[in-house]
């Protein structure tokens, strides 16, 4: 045990099961005698394989790594190739077995993005509000057949980025029209007709953060319940 006692921690972002984080970030109270350079390290030695802490530093008090946030970014990789995804990338990418129109898909998000209700597309939490800042939403295929989806928010509900890719998904292969994910927006309700897109493919790339400063202000404005704007 790194520590020699319980921490608690506090993640920007609380992924789905099966979904990846390269960009998380998370902040814990820590006795003042520990040696927080040299973390990483330390912590290397006792976490999985598939878990790393890059780097660690002290913020200053005010820091709150999920209400101080102020948006985070996702990117959710898909091939469509024949062969399905590189087996080097089999765990971080969906194999999609039928081509996708990326244009298509690129148009259909145009529609969703700003501030909306999204309880079409999220897994309704007791307490919680579904009304989201949709800041990017944009898709580019690469050479090696791999579309990538660059998705930005303030913040993301349950399921919300995977069912977005969902909806994409079934525009870009021709089963639903363009403005079809858009018009789920006027929904009050999860809608069944939205499947989930894998977890694997999706990863949380990065979050931002205000200057110092700003943290404090920042917090207590993420706290509070939203409404949409008449």
């Amino acid at each position: 045990m790194v520590l020699r006692e319980d921490v608690t921690l506090t993640v920007a972002g609380r992924t789905d099961a099966g979904v990846h984080a390269s960009g998380q970030v998370a902040h814990a109270d820590l006795p003042s005698t520990v040696d927080v350079a040299g973390l990483p390290k330390r912590l290397a030695r006792a976490l999985p394989t598939d878990v790393r802490v890059f780097s660690a530093r002290v913020v200053p008090t005010a820091f709150d790594a999920r209400f101080s946030a102020l948006r985070r970014h996702y990117e959710y990789r898909v091939s469509d190739a024949a062969f399905g995804a590189q087996p080097l990338r089999r765990l971080d990418t969906l194999a999609w077995p039928r081509p996708l129109d990326v244009s298509a898909m690129n148009a259909a998000a145009l529609l969703l993005l700003g501030e909306h209700d999204f309880c079409a597309f999220c897994k309704r939490r007791e307490g919680a509000t579904t009304i989201r800042e949709l800041q990017r939403l944009e898709l580019a295929r690469g050479n090696d057949d791999v579309i990538t989806a660059f998705v930005s928010a303030d913040a993301f509900c349950h399921s919300m980025v995977r069912s977005l890719i969902g909806a994409l998904l079934a525009v870009g292969e021709g089963r639903k029209p363009v403005e079809w994910p858009g018009s789920l927006l006027s929904l009050h309700a999860r809608s069944s007709g939205v499947t989930v897109a894998p977890a694997h493919g999706l990863c949380l790339v990065r979050v931002d953060f205000p200057e110092d400063s700003e943290l404090a202000a920042r917090a207590e404005a993420t706290r509070k319940v939203r409404t949409l704007s008449s």
